[in-house]
């Protein structure tokens, strides 16, 4: 698929609230899960955007369609994420996330992948955050968003981990904050 612009914008925590059935649409298409599971989404980024830190972009198609979203917000102790991740690194915990940003969420619907769309919405997401390192989970295995992080610098952090409640093997990539400066095409 050939790179077509596409405007990246940022959504607001109301307008993320909003949108959430569409946007949890989305991410149950990228990821081919059954779509009983938006249900279940929903409360959940509720919640996610009422975070300290909270930042969403998304990419809208010419006719205004969303068709990627990355979004995320700064770490801290108490929340699920925080937990488990420090539970896996143990005494390493503080090197990475005494000041981090999770990217929660970043996801391209199966139409436009492949395209650079998703490194456009993170490059832009993480292109003014002020905290010292991003920290993401992703499923183990080889595919796009793997070959993504890797262009992105992200390196392994946790690798073949297991969430509470997931059987999955996951891996925790990271990387320090700021990007680099975007260079002219």
């Amino acid at each position: 698929m050939t790179a077509v612009p596409v405007p990246v914008v940022d959504l607001c925590p109301e307008d993320f609230r909003r949108r959430l059935p569409e946007l949890v649409a989305l991410y149950a298409a990228a990821m081919r899960y059954p779509e009983g599971i938006v249900e279940g989404r929903v409360p959940l980024w509720d919640d996610h955007s009422r975070r300290a830190g909270f930042a969403c972009r998304i990419a809208l198609d010419p006719d205004g369609r969303i068709s990627g979203l990355a979004y995320g917000y700064t770490g801290r102790p108490g929340q699920w994420w925080y937990s488990e991740v420090s539970r896996g690194l143990g005494p390493h915990a503080a090197a990475w996330m005494s000041d981090f940003f999770e990217l929660t969420e970043l996801h391209v619907r199966p139409d436009r992948q492949g395209a650079g769309l998703g490194q456009a919405l993170l490059t832009d997401l993480l292109s003014d955050r002020r905290e010292r390192t991003v920290l993401l989970s992703t499923p183990e295995g080889t595919n796009r968003a793997w070959r993504l992080y890797r262009r992105m610098d992200f390196v392994d952090v946790l690798r073949d981990y297991r969430f509470t409640g997931d059987p999955r093997p996951f891996g925790v990539l990271g990387r320090p904050l700021p990007l680099p400066p975007a260079q002219p095409a």
